[in-house]
């Protein structure tokens, strides 16, 4: 297994989290399905029908990540745990989705929120460089976009090749 780079997973925690974030703004959580667990998603998931229900969308304005710390790292016979604390700042707020009026939240001003995250990876994950390819077909895939190839329409699943968020509370 290649060595652990703190800095370049760090980075790809806030990555992941301003996507979630972004997709539930969107109400739609298949740009980042393939970078969470089934429990995430269907938390996230959940939450969205909610609002669609009551014909409200959540917002995030000014969504950014003030800082990222891991925790701990742990190594179980199968996969490796890595815990990391991350605060973030944005304005928090649900607007109606057919006029855009503000209902609820706070949309003045940002605020502070701190955040732990789990995420997974198999020991056996297969080592793969940056440039994804797609298991079917072989074709180069941006993971970052939808983890879905363009050609053959397979799904990138990176559980089988990194970390995975499997928690946030």
């Amino acid at each position: 297994m290649k060595e652990f780079d703190e800095a370049l997973f760090k980075t790809k925690v806030d990555n992941v989290f301003v996507k979630l974030f972004t997709a539930i703004m969107f109400g739609d959580l298949k740009e980042v399905d393939h970078f969470i667990n089934d429990d995430v998603y269907n938390k996230y998931n959940s939450y969205i029908k909610e609002l669609d229900s009551k014909n409200e969308r959540q917002m995030y304005d000014e969504l950014n990540v003030k800082s990222t710390t891991v925790l701990s790292r742990e190594k179980l016979a199968d996969k490796e745990i890595v815990k990391v604390e991350l605060i973030s700042r944005y304005m928090d707020y649900i607007i109606d989705k057919d006029t855009g009026d503000y209902k609820r939240g706070i949309n003045d001003h940002r605020i502070e929120k701190k955040y732990i995250l789990t995420f997974e990876k198999r020991l056996d994950a297969k080592n793969v460089g940056i440039v994804r390819k797609c298991p079917n077909c072989g074709a180069s895939m941006d993971i970052n976009k939808t983890g879905v190839c363009e050609y053959c329409k397979t799904v990138y699943k990176l559980e089988d090749y990194d970390y995975i968020l499997t928690s946030i509370e």
